[in-house]
């Protein structure tokens, strides 16, 4: 069956379909010898595919990983940086960085901490980062000032961003703190950069951004303890379970 490459690419745990694409647009994936192009369809039974003048094919899948790691500051959530800063790949052993495929999936902020998820699973990747997806993702935020609960009101009801309002966000006060205030902030949607953005657009800019959870799945729990800042461990199975059941929410298409 004839799949686009791009899908093949990530369902096989070279890259994500972002870098994916990325490959095909600098000329690195070849099919049958000719450059492939974004969108084309291939048969794995086939056709070969070359990536960087290296064939490639399902039976060099590597097995499924899915780990979470405490980004800490300082590290960009790609994995690699044209500016040479490092990355989040460099928090780990040397075996999960090569030949793995593992990836972030989506993005923290360099200067943002927290829960961040890895992967090799190109499926999973395309569904947790597709538009439509409304996973929650959790967040403590200190901001400068004391916001009043009208702004608190603006915020969750959903702010202007570049001509589109926000989704509705839950918004609460964790704790007033001398000149700052510490709130926690559940969101369904990652625009760049949001909550900084927002929280600059109402007069209140962030100072510390730190994510505690995506889903269900937390940097402290009673069974996995608390996850220390530059720390990862492999997703649980009942996590997998919830990530696998928000792949089903997603329609794929080739």
């Amino acid at each position: 069956m004839e799949v686009r490459i791009q899908k093949i690419i990530s369902q096989w745990g070279i890259a994500s379909r972002r870098e994916a694409e990325e490959m095909i647009k600098q000329s690195r994936v070849k099919i049958n010898g000719i450059l492939a192009h974004l969108g084309q369809k291939v048969d794995p039974q086939r056709d070969s595919i070359c990536i960087d003048g290296k064939p490639v094919s399902q039976s060099q899948r590597p097995s499924l990983i899915y780990l979470l790691l405490h980004k800490p500051a300082g590290f960009v959530s790609t994995c690699n940086d044209p500016q040479g800063r490092p990355t989040v790949l460099d928090l780990l052993p040397q075996k999960l960085q090569q030949g793995t495929g593992i990836h972030p999936v989506g993005r923290l902020d360099a200067e943002s901490t927290g829960a961040l998820i890895l992967t090799n699973d190109g499926d999973l990747t395309f569904a947790l980062t597709h538009p439509s997806h409304n996973i929650s993702k959790t967040y403590h935020v200190v901001v400068k000032g004391h916001p009043p609960e009208a702004v608190l009101r603006m915020w969750r009801e959903g702010v202007v961003l570049e001509g589109r309002k926000t989704r509705p966000a839950k918004v609460r006060l964790l704790e007033p703190l001398v000149n700052q205030s510490k709130l926690e902030i559940i969101l369904q949607e990652g625009r760049n950069r949001q909550i900084r953005r927002v929280a600059e657009q109402l007069g209140y800019p962030v100072i510390q951004l730190h994510r505690t959870a995506i889903g269900s799945i937390q940097l402290q729990t009673p069974k996995a303890g608390f996850l220390g800042a530059g720390d990862y461990r492999h997703l649980t199975p009942e996590e997998i379970i919830f990530l696998n059941n928000q792949i089903k929410r997603i329609p794929i298409n080739d």
